[in-house]
């Protein structure tokens, strides 16, 4: 893995730690401020934070799930593909039928 993918993914990582501590640190104010207010918007916010929360905490399992394929991709060496063609007659194609005894494995000649 490169240096940057890695820097990167860290730095993502961390960001993603600090919103979500962040984040249960706002939303135990927005619980008193609900619940002191007792106000219906006050619980939609409320409701917002939670959700927004629990989105953040998918994203950093999907960074992981990310970071995992491109190890995983890592690990598996590139292979250049390959193309061989072969052009025989059926000429050459009985050549190679016969046996080291000159016996014909397959009889082509028609019969009547």
């Amino acid at each position: 893995m490169s240096n940057n993918v890695k820097s990167d993914y860290d730095y993502s990582r961390q960001t993603y730690y600090d919103l979500i501590e962040k984040g249960r640190e706002s939303l135990e104010d927005m619980i008193e401020v609900a619940r002191q207010s007792e106000h219906p918007r006050a619980y939609e916010v409320l409701s917002g934070m939670i959700k927004n929360i629990s989105d953040v905490n998918d994203k950093l399992m999907d960074l992981n799930k990310k970071q995992k394929d491109i190890d995983k991709n890592d690990d598996i060496p590139q292979v250049g593909s390959t193309t061989n063609n072969l052009f025989l007659t059926t000429a050459d194609l009985q050549k190679m039928m016969i046996t080291k005894d000159n016996e014909k494995l397959v009889d082509v000649t028609p019969t009547e």
